[in-house]
């Protein structure tokens, strides 16, 4: 392993095994469990700024919940006409990806398992693993169910461990309580520890040093930056800009002349200068749950029995997460593609089915007006804490009666399993979907 820009011999670098946590050596197993799972680097020690990301996480925990599926290649996601929301590695071998049609997926695998994704039970472990974080550090930022970054600058002197070891340990947990694996990037600033999470997937640990952070971005694609669309990664390379060495060497003025801020941008991370914070504030802009739908649809009720499902799945989510939405917005998309988005602001934050669905159909019913829909989804926005949710109203008395029915079946459904007790339209026959 060479590192740009450091002298020092590589049995001179701060090392631990993975496995232990014991000091070791670089270039040799660890000398108290025989592990050749060694984490070496210059910086080892000093980096704070991590990246964790799940592997496969929705695929993970189906194999960990049903272990006839450990050697199977497994998709979830939607049917025929639905995408893959994830796979397992043994499924990517044949070269399906997250966001790939299922039609396209399938060709490639036919042999795969596929299974629905069970929204809400990923929102639990997700929260589980979130807790574990937290005890690390209070700065956490998640970025999704199943990645955030960590700032873990000053905790050595609380959990006597380096970030890094802290880090190791944390993975080390979540394989053991909740049995799935992930991948830790640590670095200095978020772009590089999102970069180095990347490196060794899946149950990786990399890190990018600071010193030799320039030089290792030299001659990686713009593709690997997070934030460089498609679009704007295909004007770069109309102007012959392919690698970050390139942004590297470019004039800030003039990227800035030709492309804007994101010119300015552009050359800050290629040249690893990222001064954002880790922010926790930062963390779930929205909440939302959409479909697929095998065939077309158009008739409202049909359209309905759908939207209360996905009502069902953004207010589970929202209560796991202990947070509610001034705004929900309704998403449909044309049998032609077209896509439409209608959204309505409340008086005050819901997290309950009744409301989001209610307020949703209402925009449902002025769309569906003959045209046929391939796919819905409703969400939450405009977030914040769930305290003060869903007050009374002295005006709406039969929308309260019905908030405080919901708030018992989930009273219900907490000591009893989710299947416990559902609704009357919950049991109205909805069209067959994915997801």
């Amino acid at each position: 392993m060479a590192v740009a820009g450091v002298t020092a011999k590589i049995h001179e670098w701060p090392a631990f095994c993975r496995e232990c946590l014991s000091d070791a050596r670089a270039d040799a197993p660890c000398p108290s469990c025989g592990s050749t799972r060694v984490i070496a680097h210059p910086e080892l020690e000093t980096l704070a700024i991590a990246h964790m990301d799940c592997d496969a996480f929705y695929a993970a925990i189906e194999k960990r919940d049903d272990p006839s599926l450990k050697d199977k290649p497994l998709i979830v996601g939607g049917e025929t006409r639905g995408v893959v929301s994830t796979c397992c590695y043994i499924a990517r071998t044949y070269g399906v990806r997250s966001a790939m049609p299922m039609f396209q997926a399938r060709k490639l695998c036919p042999q795969a398992v596929i299974l629905k994704p069970r929204h809400a039970h990923y929102a639990q472990v997700a929260k589980q693993i979130r807790g574990f974080m937290e005890e690390l550090t209070p700065l956490v930022e998640p970025l999704s169910l199943d990645e955030a970054y960590l700032d873990l600058s000053g905790t050595d002197r609380i959990h006597h461990k380096s970030p890094a070891r802290s880090m190791a340990g944390l993975a080390q947990r979540i394989a053991r309580e909740i049995g799935i694996t992930v991948s830790v990037g640590l670095s200095g600033n978020k772009f590089l520890a999102k970069l180095a999470s990347e490196l060794d997937k899946p149950r990786g640990f990399a890190v990018i040093g600071m010193a030799e952070a320039r030089s290792f971005l030299r001659d990686k694609p713009i593709s690997m930056m997070r934030g460089a669309g498609k679009v704007m990664q295909a004007r770069l390379e109309r102007d012959g800009i392919m690698t970050m060495g390139q942004l590297q060497d470019g004039d800030p003025r003039e990227l800035a002349h030709r492309y804007g801020a994101t010119g300015l941008w552009l050359h800050r991370m290629a040249n690893a200068q990222d001064s954002r914070r880790v922010d926790p504030g930062g963390e779930m802009k929205t909440i939302s749950s959409e479909t697929t739908f095998d065939k077309d649809l158009a008739k409202l009720p049909e359209l309905e029995a759908v939207l209360w499902r996905q009502a069902e799945r953004v207010s589970a989510r929202a209560k796991d997460y202990g947070l509610a939405g001034k705004t929900i917005v309704l998403k449909l998309k044309t049998s032609d593609f077209r896509l439409r988005t209608r959204s309505a602001s409340l008086d005050a934050p819901t997290q309950l089915a009744d409301r989001i669905f209610r307020t949703a159909q209402a925009a449902l019913k002025r769309e569906a007006d003959g045209t046929r829909f391939r796919l819905l989804g409703v969400g939450l926005s405009n977030l914040a804490p769930a305290v003060g949710a869903d007050p009374a109203s002295l005006i709406d008395v039969a929308g309260d009666k019905r908030a405080a029915a919901e708030r018992a079946m989930d009273k219900i459904r907490a000591k009893f399993g989710g299947a416990a007790v559902g609704t009357g339209r919950a049991f109205r026959k909805a069209p067959k979907r994915p997801g």
